[in-house]
């Protein structure tokens, strides 16, 4: 299985001045056959903010789950799209990490983010 991997953050404030960032991680099939993502649960994606290799959050923390099993099938060149919200981020410059929570594949993206 051969994934890869593309992390966007974009930064949008609303009318009160208070900022948002909106992370989308997408994983595209490299490969020549389907690729099949099984999850365990209804988490797909996991973000982290990092400040110089210091977590400053992560998108799972205080939140829950369902249990639950499930697959997303992704064709040769076939995308899948996975979204968090970071609400009033503080200032500064960042790396955000997002890595697929799928079971036994690994697909991972960084990107650097100034708030």
């Amino acid at each position: 299985m051969a994934l890869e991997g593309r992390l966007d953050a974009t930064v949008s404030s609303d009318a009160t001045g208070s900022d948002t960032v909106a992370l989308a991680f997408t994983v595209r099939n490299e490969g020549t056959e389907t690729a099949t993502l099984r999850f365990s649960d209804a988490c797909k994606a996991e973000f982290v903010v990092q400040d110089e290799g210091r977590e400053v959050w992560r998108y799972t923390d205080g939140r829950m789950f369902a249990q639950m099993l499930s697959a997303d099938e992704l064709d040769p060149d076939e995308e899948a799209t996975y979204e968090a919200e970071w609400e009033e981020p503080q200032s500064g410059e960042f790396t955000v990490v997002a890595e697929l929570q799928a079971r036994e594949t690994t697909c991972e993206a960084r990107t650097e983010l100034t708030v």
